[in-house]
């Protein structure tokens, strides 16, 4: 089975596991995700990225509010065509638009702006920092393009503890997340050497 496959299938095999968690312990799970805001910590100032959830992803709006309380500042992505994401500015009382994929995120009014910090969405992980996102690419592509600019932005991978695998197969353009978010804490990964 090629690595396309087997990604796949532990995408699927995670994706059925986070779905079948129920509701309201994932609002709880996420809740506690939440009260760890100051374990991440930020700087006053700093730009936040996080995401609308979708399906049953973590819910992490309470997480990011917790983030703007500290000083961060609040930024969703915004597909702008089949490759690309950027991370527009989200205000208390702006409207959000319909950005595909069921979620949403700020119009093009808002201010494009540059994360030092990504809370990044996932389907599966595994312990060396890997993560299999949704299939599209559009994270790993903002990944490296902020991470070729002079402030790469720190990464923290955001799901449940039931979605790590054993280990997910490592490619020339994987990216690895050194911090991982789950209700079990804030977990950092040593580089591979």
């Amino acid at each position: 089975m090629d690595n396309r496959a087997i990604k796949k299938r532990l995408r699927q095999d995670a994706l059925a596991r986070r779905d079948a968690l129920p509701p309201e312990w994932r609002i709880e799970a996420s809740l506690g995700m939440a009260d760890r805001a100051g374990e991440i910590g930020v700087e006053p100032g700093a730009v936040v990225s996080g995401f609308w959830p979708m399906r049953s992803e973590v819910d992490i709006r309470p997480l990011m509010f917790a983030l703007r309380e500290l000083g961060g500042r609040l930024c969703l992505p915004a597909i702008l065509d089949k490759e690309t994401i950027v991370f527009r500015e989200l205000v208390r009382g702006a409207s959000l638009i319909d950005m595909g994929f069921g979620t949403a995120g700020p119009g093009p009014e808002a201010e494009v702006l540059q994360p030092t910090l990504m809370l990044v969405p996932l389907a599966a992980f595994d312990k060396r920092g890997h993560r299999i996102g949704y299939g599209a690419g559009y994270y790993d592509r903002a990944i490296a393009r902020l991470q070729a600019g002079s402030r790469p932005p720190r990464l923290i991978g955001i799901a449940f503890d039931c979605q790590e695998v054993e280990k997910v197969p490592d490619e020339p353009h994987d990216i690895v997340i050194p911090e991982f978010l789950t209700e079990s804490g804030l977990r950092s990964f040593a580089p591979a050497l």
